[in-house]
C-alpha cells in the first residue's frame, strides 16, 4: 500500500511539474523525495536526468553532490 502511495505521489508530482516553469527545481524535488523514501535507484536516475537535461543549473550542482554521496554508500 505504501509503495502505491509513493507511485501515485510521483505521478502527481510529474503532472504538476508540467504546469510550472522551473523543471530543474521540480526534478530535484522529486529526486529528493525518492531518496527520502529510500528508493535510491530511482533517485539516482532522477539526479542523473537532472544533470543531463539542465547541466548548468544550480539544481544540477546539487544533484552532482547527491550522486557523489550516494555512490559512496555501501
Amino acid at each position: 500500500m505504501a509503495r502505491l502511495i509513493v507511485i501515485v505521489l510521483c505521478v502527481l508530482n510529474l503532472f504538476l511539474s508540467a504546469c510550472t516553469g522551473d523543471k530543474a527545481k521540480e526534478l530535484l524535488e522529486t529526486a529528493e523525495f525518492e531518496e527520502r523514501q529510500m528508493n535510491l535507484l530511482h533517485a539516482k536516475q532522477l539526479y542523473e536526468d537532472l544533470v543531463r537535461l539542465y547541466p548548468s543549473s544550480k539544481e544540477a550542482e546539487i544533484a552532482r553532490t547527491r550522486l557523489a554521496q550516494l555512490d559512496t554508500k555501501p
